[in-house]
C-alpha cells in the first residue's frame, strides 16, 4: 500500500501522455493529407522568424494591451511548467519537493513561479472580461457562435483553476511554508488555514497537488479539441510561414510556360509536347482540403481564432460575408471530418462533400480584395489568402465560374490585349487626349 500513490500517479501520467500522443499523431497524419511543398529555402530567415514572432511575440504587441497580457500568460505557462518536472519526479518516486535541496535558487524559482501564477490569473481574468463583459466585436462574429465561443471561455477557466491550485498547493504545504524560501505569494494564502488542524491542511495540500497535475494532463489533452493547439503548432507554423514578399502570388510553371509561348511569335504553337514542355497538374487550384498544401493545413490547425485577421479585413468591415478567420476554421473542420472518415473506414471514403460550397461559399471567396491585411495581422504567420486564391483558381480554371465582371475582363485581355472593350487599334488613343 505504501507505493500505491506512486503506481496510481504513474498510470495517470502514462494515460495522459499516451492519449495526447495518440491524438497528435492523428493531427500529423491529417496534415500529411495535403500536397508536399518544398520549404528548404531561406533557412536563416525562417529561424529568425521563429525567434522573433513565435518566441518573441513581436506581432502580438502590435495591440499593446492584449499583447502584454498574452506575453504574461505565455511566459507564465512556459516557466511555471518547469515546476511540473518536480511534481512528476515526486509523483513517481514518492519524494516531496525533491529540488528544494538546491537552496536559495529553489526559492528564487518558486517565488518567480508564484508571482507569474498571480499575474497569469489576473491576465486571464481580464481576457474573460474582454470576451464576456466588454464583448469586443471580433469575439462575437457569426463564426464564433456555439463551440468556438465556449471553447475560448473553457480555456480561460482551465487557466484560472490551474493557477489557483498551484498557489493553494504551495500555501497548504506546511514543510514548504516552514522553509520560508520562495513563498512570496502563498504565505498570504497560508494564513487562511491558520485555524485548521495539520491533518486537514495536509489533506488540502495533497488534494490540490493531485488536482493540479491531473488538471495539467487534462489541459494537455484538451488542446487537441481546442483552438489552443497553437501553443505547440505556432513554432513550426511560423518556421514554414511565407518568406517571399506578401504581394507575390505563386505561378503554375506549366501555365507560365504556355503563356510565354503564346506571346513569342517565333514559337511553334504545335510544339507544346516537345522536349522541355512542363506537364500540367492533374487539377488546377483547390476544391477540398487534400488539394491544399501541408503548410496550409498546418495553418488551419494553428489558427488561434483571435480574430485579428477578420478585424483588419476591409471586405468584412464593409459588410461582406468574408471572414479570414472563418476560412481557417472551415478548413480545419473539413480536415477533421476527413480524419474521422479515415478513422472509421481505414481510408478516405468519398462523402459527397468538399471544402468548396459545403463549407466555404463562392461569395466569400470573391469578396476578398487580396490586400494581404489578414496575413499581416496574424500573430502566428497564418496565410488565409493562399487558400482563397487556390480555391479561386479552381473556380476559374476548372469550372470557368468566375464572376461576370472578371470573365468580361479576361475575355477582353484575350481578344484585345487589355481589360477594356476597346479595339486593339484604339488602345493607345488615350495618349492623344493631352
Amino acid at each position: 500500500m505504501q507505493y500505491l500513490p506512486n503506481i496510481l500517479f504513474s498510470i495517470v501520467l502514462l494515460a495522459g501522455v499516451g492519449y495526447f500522443t495518440f491524438n497528435i499523431r492523428k493531427v500529423i497524419r491529417n496534415i500529411k493529407l495535403g500536397q508536399k511543398v518544398d520549404a528548404s529555402n531561406h533557412t536563416s530567415e525562417r529561424w529568425g522568424n521563429v525567434f522573433r514572432i513565435a518566441l518573441g511575440q513581436s506581432k502580438m504587441v502590435v495591440r499593446p494591451v492584449a499583447g502584454i497580457l498574452h506575453i504574461i500568460v505565455y511566459l507564465g505557462f512556459i516557466i511555471i511548467n518547469i515546476e511540473v518536472l518536480e511534481i512528476i519526479i515526486d509523483g513517481i518516486f514518492g519524494t516531496h519537493r525533491i529540488f528544494s535541496s538546491i537552496g536559495s535558487l529553489y526559492g528564487f524559482l518558486i517565488g518567480s513561479f508564484e508571482i507569474l501564477a498571480l499575474l497569469v490569473f489576473v491576465s486571464v481574468t481580464i481576457f474573460w472580461l474582454r470576451r464576456n463583459i466588454i464583448k469586443l466585436q471580433r469575439f462575437w462574429k457569426p463564426e464564433m457562435k456555439g463551440w468556438p465561443k465556449n471553447d475560448g471561455n473553457f480555456i480561460l477557466y482551465f487557466e484560472m483553476v490551474l493557477m489557483a491550485l498551484f498557489l493553494l498547493m504551495n500555501a497548504t504545504d506546511i514543510h514548504f511554508q516552514e522553509m520560508n524560501n520562495g513563498n512570496v505569494i502563498s504565505q498570504y494564502i497560508a494564513g487562511w488555514f491558520s485555524g485548521a488542524s495539520e491533518g486537514t491542511v495536509h489533506t488540502i495540500e495533497r488534494t490540490a497537488w493531485w488536482l493540479h497535475i491531473t488538471g495539467i494532463l487534462i489541459f494537455l489533452n484538451y488542446l487537441y479539441f481546442s483552438k489552443h493547439l497553437h501553443i505547440m503548432l505556432a513554432f513550426p507554423n511560423v518556421y514554414f510561414g511565407k518568406v517571399t514578399p506578401k504581394g507575390k502570388f505563386k505561378n503554375l510553371e506549366s501555365v507560365t510556360k504556355e503563356v510565354k509561348m503564346m506571346m513569342d511569335p517565333n514559337v511553334d504553337p504545335f510544339a507544346a509536347s516537345a522536349e522541355g514542355a512542363i506537364e500540367a497538374p492533374a487539377k488546377f487550384g483547390a476544391s477540398d482540403v487534400m488539394d491544399l498544401s501541408r503548410i496550409q493545413l498546418l495553418n488551419a490547425y494553428t489558427c488561434t481564432e483571435c480574430g485579428r485577421c477578420t478585424d483588419e479585413c476591409p471586405a468584412n468591415n464593409t459588410g461582406k460575408k468574408l471572414s479570414p478567420r472563418k476560412i481557417m476554421m472551415d478548413t480545419r473542420d473539413r480536415l477533421e471530418e476527413i480524419g474521422k472518415n479515415i478513422d472509421k473506414h481505414g481510408e478516405f471514403k468519398p462523402d459527397g462533400k468538399q471544402l468548396l460550397d459545403d463549407y466555404i461559399t463562392r461569395e466569400e471567396l470573391w469578396a476578398c480584395t487580396t490586400c494581404n491585411a489578414c496575413v499581416e495581422a496574424c500573430p502566428v504567420s497564418i496565410d488565409p489568402l493562399s487558400i482563397i486564391m487556390d480555391m479561386r483558381q479552381y473556380l476559374v480554371m476548372e469550372q470557368s465560374a468566375a464572376p461576370t465582371e472578371l470573365n468580361v475582363a479576361m475575355t477582353n485581355i484575350e481578344n484585345n490585349g487589355a481589360p477594356w472593350p476597346y479595339n486593339q487599334m484604339d488602345r493607345l488613343n488615350w495618349k492623344d487626349e493631352n
